[in-house]
Formats: C-alpha cells, sequence, structure tokens
C-alpha cells in the first residue's frame, strides 16, 4: 500500500535514530493493521520513523526505531529480546552509504516490494522522491513472523534496512 501525505520528511540521518521496544505510541502518517498468524500487527510510519505494535491494547510491545528527543542516536546491529506471551524477537540493522543512483535503484525496489503487497506499507515523503520509509510484513518460515523496514535519506545518501523475526 502506498500512502500519500503532505508532512515534511523529518528525520535528519540515519545516526540520529533509535531503537526501543518500550517508546509510547506516536501518532502516525500512515497506518496499516494486518492480521498474521492470528495476531493482529500494525505497521505505522512517522516522520521518517516507523513503529510496529504486536497485539492490541495495553501492554502490547512496540518496535520503535525513530529520532527521540533527548535520547541519542545509534540503532543496534542486533538485539535480542524474549517478548512474554508473544515470542523470541530478534532486531537487526544496517546501515548503507550509497552514491545516488544506486540508492534510486534500490527505493525502486522497495516500492515494487512493497506497494502491492497485502504486509506492505510505503510512504514518499515531500520534496525528494527518494525520501521514503516502508514496512513490509510476511509471515515467516512456520509460525514466525518477520518483517523488514527501509528507512532512506538521500540527503546524506543513506539506507537504513532493518529485519526483524518473531517467533513463538
Amino acid at each position: 500500500m502506498r500512502a500519500t501525505i503532505s508532512a515534511p520528511f523529518v528525520d535528519t540521518n540515519a545516526d540520529d535514530l533509535v531503537w526501543t521496544l518500550n517508546h509510547p505510541l506516536v501518532d502516525p502518517l500512515a497506518l496499516r493493521t494486518v492480521q498474521v498468524s492470528g495476531l493482529s500487527v500494525e505497521l505505522r510510519v512517522l516522520g521518517a520513523s516507523h513503529q510496529v505494535v504486536l497485539g492490541a491494547g495495553p501492554g502490547a510491545p512496540v518496535e520503535t526505531v525513530a529520532c527521540l528527543p533527548g535520547v541519542p542516536g545509534g540503532l543496534p546491529g542486533n538485539a535480542e529480546h524474549p517478548l512474554p506471551g508473544v515470542g523470541d524477537y530478534r532486531f537487526d540493522s544496517i546501515v548503507e552509504s550509497l552514491p545516488r543512483n544506486e540508492l534510486a535503484r534500490r527505493v525502486e525496489g522497495i516500492h515494487q516490494e512493497t506497494s502491492d503487497s497485502s504486509g506492505g506499507l510505503i510512504v514518499a515523503f515531500p520534496g525528494d522522491p527518494l525520501a521514503v520509509t516502508a514496512l513490509h510484513l510476511t509471515s515467516g518460515n512456520g509460525t514466525s513472523l518477520r518483517w523488514r523496514t527501509w528507512h532512506a535519506y538521500p540527503q546524506s545518501g543513506e539506507l537504513v534496512t532493518t529485519i526483524t523475526t518473531l517467533t513463538p
């Protein structure tokens, strides 16, 4: 699903991003709810950041990758965390510096992967067609869930890719 928004691109670069599992919900610019393996998963784009909400109601785990005021930036390369009642959570991230033509090629691939997928959400920000945030949820192998996210920063030539796996 492609979402059209009028909000400007807010995050500055990949170094400002923070990962957390306990940040409060932020009003999204775009959202999509997907039912997978009996679990409601909410994909949320906020500025050039994202949240993924696993389940519904108070206490539902929330993966947040965003610029958070007062919190020093820096994504972990990987992190593992048990989520009681949900499963074992694994987060991996990579930040790539790319020339503009390679970033354009990669962003086009992200559009193709997410736009028509029942588990995809992509937002392009006004001002630069390469300024996108995208999420793609797949069912994974067996009962595991897997989602990938992308945060493209054309002003700095960076592409942040995250891969999360949840295994019951």
